[in-house]
């Protein structure tokens, strides 16, 4: 009977550690956050949660989305946006099909893939 369970512990402590090491998640893509100045009257921003979806503002219109990331490119789906006319506002967000995390900037690109515009990285 001794022999049994001695075999049953490192079973046990192989589950628990699986167990406990499964809580732990994947490092948090660099494109996960805030990024202009969402506070800001005017000013364009953009929330690239977690989960998938983006939220934001060119400045005046608020845009809805998703987005998914591979090999360093964040690729965004259909933007669904407000229509308001404001002007002074450029709304070059809503053209956002791709974005690229380099030097503490999102860098924006339209479906060409020329940039369109930069935000940075929200404190």
């Amino acid at each position: 009977m001794k022999q049994s369970r001695f075999r049953v512990v490192p079973a046990v402590i192989a589950i628990a550690l699986l167990a406990a090491l499964s809580g732990c998640s994947a490092p948090t893509s660099p494109f996960v956050g805030t990024w202009g100045n969402a506070g800001a009257a005017g000013q364009p921003s953009l929330v690239l949660g977690s989960d998938g979806t983006v939220s934001g503002t060119d400045g005046c219109n608020s845009l809805t989305g998703s987005w998914t990331a591979s090999n360093g490119v964040a690729t965004f789906g259909a933007l669904a946006s407000t229509l308001m006319a404001c002007p002074g506002t450029t709304p070059w967000l809503g053209g956002a099909s791709t974005a690229k995390v380099t030097g503490g900037q999102l860098v924006v690109s339209d479906a060409t893939g020329a940039k369109i515009g930069t935000l940075p990285k929200a404190p």
